[in-house]
């Protein structure tokens, strides 16, 4: 089973950057570009799979539908910080969820399709957790780094530039346009792809009750709305980056730009954010020790103009990223939920 970086070897590197660059490509045509045979990716991406190191998933953008993401702090006492984060972490609307801080503060991403839901949560929910003793919630205003997997420039060492120019190049996904309202077969075929994004056509017809032609127009078209955009969830873990934080910022507001390009482009980085409230940038970085975490808030992030302050709150626990539930270090593949009858807001 993999579970350590050292039991990784240069192909599953090379084929796990393919799939970033290219998540529902086939095998055969990853083959090809890769100079590996067809059976060769195809074994080794159901072994990552299997593994936990990564997950293909459909995710969607809420600013598409006309709503907001949210990034909400939840401290709380510490004997009840685990069930929480495990109760967020059911949730459909919540993305990602970690235990940060020592066990005393719970972190995740709230990507509601519905204002109605969102205020259920934060209003009326979680304050009346008696164990709940403050939260901290930011609208996410501004993205300079997407947090798909394929922005991550860890990994762009794995394939030559020609090989990553024949998989579609390190474009990023697209910006949602005006709001979209979905149709009715869409929830089932954004739930499919939320539990494998690369679920064939034939596959998402029969999870929207649909022919395959039909369905195949219908990604097309979430994707091109900007509705959906597929990612490679990776257990960073298993590729040697076992240290996580996430960085609450204050930066001048003149550079605030100028800090999140520059955040975007460092390696450590896999989300970088403009928020609103106290801290106005946040960052989700991952190191592979302490020390080179110290070293790159010090350094690094120290060193560049207009940040005044930065907290660190260490990740103890990952229970969910990209829609995607972790055991330990290990992606868990989530299942299909029958779509919801009510329509999104």
């Amino acid at each position: 089973m993999v579970t350590t970086r050292s039991e990784l070897d240069q192909d599953d590197y090379r084929i796990i950057r393919a799939l970033q660059l290219a998540p529902r490509e086939g095998f055969a045509r990853l083959g090809e570009v890769l100079g590996v045979s067809e059976a060769t990716v195809a074994r080794r991406y159901r072994r990552l799979r299997q593994a936990g190191v990564l997950h293909v998933a459909g995710v969607v953008d809420p600013a598409a539908l006309g709503q907001s993401e949210w990034v909400v702090r939840v401290r709380c006492r510490p004997d009840s910080t685990p069930a929480i984060a495990e109760a967020l972490a059911v949730r459909d609307d919540v993305g990602w969820v970690s235990l940060n801080a020592a066990g005393s503060e719970v972190t995740c991403a709230l990507r509601s399709r519905s204002e109605a839901d969102r205020e259920h949560l934060l209003v009326e929910l979680l304050p009346r957790v008696a164990t709940v003793l403050d939260i901290t919630a930011s609208v996410v205003m501004h993205v300079f780094s997407t947090g798909c997997t394929r922005d991550w420039t860890a990994l762009e060492v794995a394939l030559t530039p020609q090989e990553t120019l024949a998989l579609g190049g390190a474009v990023s996904r697209r910006p949602p346009q005006p709001p979209t309202t979905l149709q009715p077969q869409d929830e089932a075929i954004l739930s499919a792809l939320a539990a494998d994004g690369r679920a064939t056509h034939v596959e998402l017809a029969t999870a929207a009750d649909i022919s395959p032609a039909r369905a195949a127009r219908r990604v097309q078209a979430l994707l091109e709305s900007g509705v959906l955009h597929l990612d490679v969830a990776l257990s960073r873990a298993a590729l040697g980056f076992t240290t996580r934080a996430d960085l609450w910022l204050q930066v001048a507001p003149s550079a605030v730009r100028a800090v999140g390009k520059e955040l975007s482009a460092m390696p450590e980085v896999a989300f970088a954010a403009g928020i609103s409230g106290t801290h106005n940038m946040h960052a989700a970085v991952s190191c592979r020790t302490l020390e080179d975490l110290f070293g790159f808030v010090t350094d690094r992030i120290g060193a560049l103009d207009g940040v005044r302050v930065v907290e660190v709150s260490p990740v103890l626990r990952q229970l969910k990223q990209f829609n995607t539930p972790m055991t330990g270090n290990r992606l868990t593949a989530p299942r299909p939920k029958k779509p919801s009858t009510r329509r999104p807001g």
